[in-house]
């Protein structure tokens, strides 16, 4: 889910990672281990036999290391400048079909954008255009804690994205703003939508998230950051091929960290649940190749690639680690199972909303 479609500045989509909240300078294979034993997780989810499952490992780690080895020969410049548009995307389809569901994926990608989701997401009330509670998932606040967590990071965020950004940012005036529930890796922090209106009364959604500090932190040192909403920021500018033009940080008055980007810039990640064998091989092609880029721009690509040669030693080591690490996750979920049901850990379980 950390892969998958968004926008660039120029409104084109591209395939790239899109998740940094732990982004850190650390040893590379940490990502690749981590990816490949995802997709044994996911093609077990799936219903996949382990063969099936250790084959989508070693597929994506072989794409990784010959797209680096291929990166490594290419100038600085031609790496920074590499990338994967939806467009190609399609191109590599292998058959028909698989071009039209990679199709319906990019389609339905250009229908998460935030002018798109403006209607549904806000309402007149007393003349005035209001985001719509939707409890859990999002709701407002009193107006003291809205000054003491938002407003004055504002003109912090403001300072930190590029002068012509702000110009553009300084159209726009706040109209409304509401707490947002976030994802799974982050549950806990502070999120907020805010609902930004030019004079016109053109909507700009911008979402701005608190930022801990790494979970690597521990393991492979600090961030030279002392803002960690800019060290998000900085590894997303410097692994990704393209990204949100309103990127920025900042700091409350109480010391709380925040990232700042659009809500919902034709993101999408590609739905893995009913995915086939064959189908979750090639993506985890697609993601190997969008790994091994981002790591070449990041570090050392003919080091690296030089480390990984040519044989597929390093593909099938990894695919056997994948398939071990995936045990592990198996076996700690169990005893978290059951640690809930013996009572050592509290666990409250709440039903899906929509």
């Amino acid at each position: 889910m950390n892969f998958g479609l968004y926008a660039t500045p120029e409104r084109n989509l591209v395939f790239e990672i899109n998740d940094f909240d732990e982004t850190l300078p650390a040893p590379w294979e940490w990502d690749v281990k981590r990816l490949t034993a995802s997709f044994v997780v996911a093609a077990r989810q799936n219903g996949h036999a382990d063969k099936k499952a250790c084959d989508a490992a070693v597929v994506c780690a072989r794409s990784y290391r010959e797209h680096l080895r291929d990166a490594s020969k290419k100038s600085p410049l031609d790496v920074w400048y590499q990338h994967l548009d939806a467009q190609t995307l399609i191109e590599m389809a292998p058959d028909r079909m698989a071009r039209k569901r990679r199709q319906d994926w990019v389609n339905e990608a250009h229908q998460h954008s935030g002018e798109s989701f403006f209607p549904k997401i806000s309402a007149e009330v007393e003349g005035r255009r209001r985001l719509v509670d939707r409890p859990p998932l999002l709701y407002h606040v009193g107006q003291k804690e809205a000054e003491e967590l938002l407003y004055d990071a504002l003109d912090a965020y403001r300072s930190s994205t590029l002068d012509t950004v702000r110009m553009l940012l300084d159209r726009y005036r706040l109209g409304d703003w509401a707490v947002k529930v976030v994802g799974i890796g982050s549950v806990g922090t502070r999120c907020f939508v805010a609902l930004f209106l030019s004079a016109e009364g053109n909507p700009l959604l911008l979402q701005f998230k608190e930022e801990g500090g790494s979970v690597l932190a521990p393991y492979a040192g600090k961030s030279i950051y002392q803002n960690q909403g800019q060290r998000v920021v900085m590894g997303q500018r410097l692994m990704q091929s393209a990204s949100d033009i309103f990127l920025g940080w900042a700091r409350t008055r109480r010391g709380v960290d925040i990232v700042g980007r659009q809500l919902r810039d034709m993101k999408f990640s590609i739905p893995i649940e009913g995915l086939s064998p064959r189908m979750m091989s090639r993506y985890a092609e697609v993601c190997g190749w969008t790994l091994g880029r981002a790591h070449a721009r990041s570090g050392d690509a003919a080091t690296i690639s030089g480390y990984l040669g040519k044989s597929d030693a390093f593909d099938q080591a990894i695919g056997e680690f994948a398939v071990a690490y995936a045990d592990q996750t198996a076996r700690d979920h169990a005893a978290l199972v059951r640690a809930v049901k013996t009572g050592r850990v509290k666990a409250q379980v709440e039903k899906n909303h929509e």
